[in-house]
């Protein structure tokens, strides 16, 4: 299993920006896609963002497009979640997760994932 450490939650200001990072540790890593998720109080997670690792192609849940922009480093082994224009309705902790195995050719579900961040709490305020 591929750890995962995601420093970079915070408080901000709605209309505010945030950078998420997740790095990747252990002995190996090797993933097919990366995503990021996010789970409110009493709420189901959700599919945020994912990337796929080697060609860089991205895919956004609707409610986020246009705002937040996911990125890699392959040499660092880290991808990145940059928040703009956030919004109170953000507020949640965000996972970061890697697929390693191939199970879609866009993978946003959660099943599809199996690798997972401890999480970091995001909180907009109004």
């Amino acid at each position: 299993q591929v750890q995962l450490v995601e420093p970079g939650g915070g408080l901000v200001q709605a209309e505010g920006s945030l950078r998420l990072s997740c790095s990747a540790s252990g002995r190996t890593f090797s993933s097919y896609a990366m995503g990021w998720f996010r789970q409110a109080p009493g709420k189901e997670r959700e599919f945020v963002a994912m990337i796929r690792w080697s060609c860089g192609s991205t895919i956004y849940a609707d409610f986020v497009k246009g705002r937040f922009t996911i990125s890699r480093d392959i040499a660092k082994k880290t991808v990145y979640l940059q928040m703009n224009s956030l919004k109170p309705e953000d507020t949640a902790v965000y996972y970061c997760a890697a697929n390693r195995a191939y199970s879609s050719a866009w993978p946003v579900r959660l099943h599809e994932y199996d690798s997972w961040g401890q999480g970091t709490q995001v909180t907009v305020s109004s």
